[in-house]
């Protein structure tokens, strides 16, 4: 992981990134994505997928586990509306490999009559307005090729005329080979390439600001993060459109912190770790004002498996794997309106309207796991086994 920036460094670096993205002219095509709508109906299959991080091989076992690719990467799930919950990028060496798939099914999906929604989350955003803190070392060298150093020296050259032109508080750093040696350091090849990329003009910034953060299918609501009260009831068309035009710098001014408001859809945690009884006036809000039976998020490691809460309004889907332990590749199909869970290849069904179904659940996840993980924990301190008649 490359460590952050002097905050002194870091100052005007954003303001220099716009030029240096100007005057190298590293422009990648993106396909044009038309935006019309955040709801659909009718929809009889749906396979979400919570935060990959930079993971693409795990990403491919958990399509093909779906029926969604073949052996080629090509679609073959007919009419199902993939989600991708966000949080494709960071953490991981994978990302652009993971971003390119995306990018291939999502015409062949809606030749099939289906659909690839891969909505922002925040460490999208946080790539797009330059917050690197998690960037994957492996995720610039993705990008690194013969003409690195060149363009890596060209843009030394802008960053070092910006400087002198307007230098930071404490004055100028002494501009020596030492400076240069750690100023590579935090620039690897690659690091120029990367940024043009996820820029609002590169390949991947473009199409990126032309999905969705919040959407519903059907009955549930899909989005990244959650809606804190401040969103509860904020039109779906109002937050993608706000999203949107943040990062493509043009923020709407009421607004202008949807990207890294903790309450947005983004970033807000309570639907995934808040305690129920505190948490459930607002779920019951964001029900009532998005106008649907339950939401999916991602975002928040739990526990080791999707997570059931408040009787099943909420599917948590970002996984917990914690050191030591096997990554169970879990995602959620919904078929018929019946959602099950995928945990390790295997299907267990989400009955969870009940405190007790929930527990028979994670029982059922726990077995998979062979007794052991996040989810056993999780099970153990919840769901006391009953009580044995004498």
């Amino acid at each position: 992981m490359v460590k952050r920036r002097n905050p002194a460094i870091l100052a005007p670096m954003k303001a220099l990134l716009r030029l240096v993205v100007a005057s190298l002219a590293l422009l990648f095509a993106a396909p044009a994505v038309a935006q019309t709508r955040a709801e659909w109906d009718g929809v009889s299959r749906i396979v979400a997928i919570g935060d990959l991080h930079g993971d693409y091989d795990k990403f491919a076992d958990m399509l093909r586990n779906a029926g969604l690719i073949d052996a080629r990467n090509n679609w073959i799930g007919g009419a199902t509306h993939l989600v991708q919950l966000g949080d494709v990028p960071d953490r991981g060496p994978q990302t652009r490999m993971i971003l390119d798939l995306l990018m291939h099914l999502e015409p062949q999906a809606r030749r099939a009559g289906g659909f690839v929604h891969p909505l922002i989350g925040n460490h999208e955003a946080m790539n797009m307005y330059g917050d690197l803190r998690y960037t994957h070392a492996g995720e610039y060298a993705a990008f690194a090729t013969s003409r690195s150093a060149r363009a890596r020296d060209q843009y030394y050259r802008t960053y070092i005329r910006g400087l002198r032109a307007h230098p930071p508080a404490d004055g100028l750093p002494t501009f020596d080979a030492a400076y240069r040696a750690h100023w590579d350091e935090e620039h690897p090849l690659g690091w120029v390439e990367h940024r043009e990329a996820w820029s609002p003009r590169g390949r991947y910034g473009r199409w990126i600001s032309q999905h969705d953060a919040v959407i519903r299918i059907n009955d549930t609501l899909f989005l990244h993060g959650g809606l804190g009260p401040t969103f509860a009831a904020t039109p779906r068309l109002t937050m993608d459109d706000a999203v949107r035009a943040a990062l493509r710098g043009r923020p709407v001014q009421e607004y202008a912190d949807i990207l890294e408001h903790q309450q947005g859809p983004l970033w807000y945690r309570g639907l995934s770790q808040n305690p129920e009884a505190a948490e459930t006036a607002n779920l019951e809000n964001v029900l009532r004002g998005q106008g649907v039976a339950r939401v999916i998020v991602g975002h928040t490691k739990v526990t080791g498996t999707v997570l059931p809460r408040f009787n099943g309004r909420v599917l948590v889907a970002d996984i917990l794997v914690p050191r030591g332990h096997t990554d169970p590749h879990a995602f959620l199909i919904m078929e018929n309106g019946a959602w099950t869970t995928i945990h390790r290849g295997q299907r267990v069904p989400v009955n969870a309207s009940t405190p007790e179904a929930i527990c028979a659940y994670l029982r059922q996840i726990t077995a998979l796991d062979n007794g052991a993980g996040p989810v056993a924990e999780l099970t153990a301190s919840q769901c006391a086994a009953p009580a044995v008649a004498h």
